[in-house]
């Protein structure tokens, strides 16, 4: 809004605000889909807490993997499925208790808990960063997916090796472990994981059947209300009880950041700033690759905001270059690993403070990592393929 008083016509404010989400454009039509996903996805999430599922997921997780490496690994990946801002402190008692069986010093224990987290968000088709990213490039969210596969792979060998090097994990007595309780568990699990599960099979269902829904973000908009109807279903939710989540003003502060993403390209669009840096480009005078990189990653290490960072730096780049998926997942990964070791990373300062130790001692596990991640990120981005 302060941009758009200090470098548009102020009477120009409204019509930009509105045909920011004009379902009658594509382009808005794209940017209300994506807005009212992310609504869903948050409603989604808070229902999880509501309705209990959330700690019946967790709970069946830590009763069937028993090996402590494999459980701090997973669980902190399953509960990030879950878009909650500092949502770290949601996993971090229990990583701090099956921590406390290999030893971890509490500054392990926050890089545990805080790369797991995050580390599936690369891959995550309902990642409000991944919408958003897709949404303002134009890019196939699925393209992005694909081209990211390798980095989280990455991702979880360089989180598994540095987060558990030289340590042994406990043996446990098999003989404990009953069947029928196993099998109690594993139906838990399997109850408690099928709303979100039920999202991303008709998320994929969609945008590989009906045409042009993808590219409209219609596919992640009707799945996540899949995923609601289905949780609703299993947990045998009142309608008090469904509507109860809307009461949060974190569901709506959200969305409105998504919609503020869009604005602030459209008002970036209509200053003229994303055209600044065609004539440099052009001759050569900046490097595109340089600054898909340092863009998002600057703004998203200095806000903690990758959504932010992402709308700032596909704005501002769109009059130098065409996205393409490779261009779109530098975009994305700059930012998310700009934002993942950011100082202002509410879940990185959370976990911090409830371990009792200082982010500074986090980062020689965090860097590493993100450096990486970020050599992994450049070899795909060169590589002479296209999706």
């Amino acid at each position: 809004m302060v941009l758009g008083l200090l470098a548009v016509d102020w009477q120009d404010i409204p019509i930009i605000a509105y045909k920011t989400v004009d379902p009658s454009t594509k382009n808005g039509l794209l940017a209300l889909s994506v807005i009212l996903a992310t609504f869903g996805i948050m409603w989604l999430s808070q229902l999880y807490e509501v309705t209990g599922q959330m700690v019946k997921l967790s709970e069946s997780a830590s009763m069937l993997v028993r090996n402590p490496k494999i459980l701090l690994s997973v669980l902190p990946a399953i509960i990030g499925l879950l878009p909650v801002a500092g949502g770290a402190l949601m996993s971090a008692p229990i990583v701090d208790a099956e921590a406390e069986k290999l030893k971890l010093k509490p500054e392990r224990k926050v890089y545990v808990n805080v790369w797991f987290r995050h580390v599936i968000l690369p891959i995550y088709p309902l990642s409000p960063m991944l919408i958003t990213v897709a949404g303002l490039t134009g890019t196939p969210i699925f393209s992005i997916v694909l081209l990211q596969l390798p980095i989280f792979v990455v991702m979880v060998a360089v989180g598994f090796f540095l987060g558990f090097w030289k340590t042994a994990a406990p043996k446990v007595d098999k003989a404990d472990e009953l069947p029928s309780k196993k099998s109690s568990d594993l139906k838990d699990f399997a109850v408690a994981f099928s709303p979100i599960l039920t999202t991303v099979v008709v998320a994929v269902l969609i945008g590989v059947s009906v045409r042009g829904f993808s590219e409209q973000g219609l596919d992640v908009l009707i799945a996540t209300f899949a995923g609601i109807a289905a949780l609703a279903l299993i947990s045998r939710t009142s309608p008090k009880t469904l509507v109860k989540p809307l009461q949060s003003l974190s569901i709506y502060g959200v969305t409105l950041a998504v919609y503020g993403a869009f604005l602030l390209r459209n008002i970036i669009e209509a200053a003229g700033l994303s055209k600044i840096l065609q004539p440099l480009v052009s001759s050569g005078n900046l490097n595109v690759t340089a600054l898909l990189i340092a863009i998002p990653m600057f703004f998203s290490f200095l806000t903690g905001s990758p959504s932010g960072a992402i709308a700032v730096g596909a704005s501002i780049l769109a009059g130098a270059l065409t996205f393409t998926p490779k261009t779109s997942m530098l975009l994305y990964i700059s930012a998310y690993l700009g934002y993942n070791i950011a100082p202002t990373h509410l879940c990185f300062t959370f976990t911090a403070d409830y371990f009792k130790t200082h982010i500074g001692k986090v980062y020689k596990y965090m860097i590493p990592s993100a450096l990486a991640t970020f050599a992994a990120a450049l070899m795909v981005y060169f590589l002479p393929f296209s999706i």
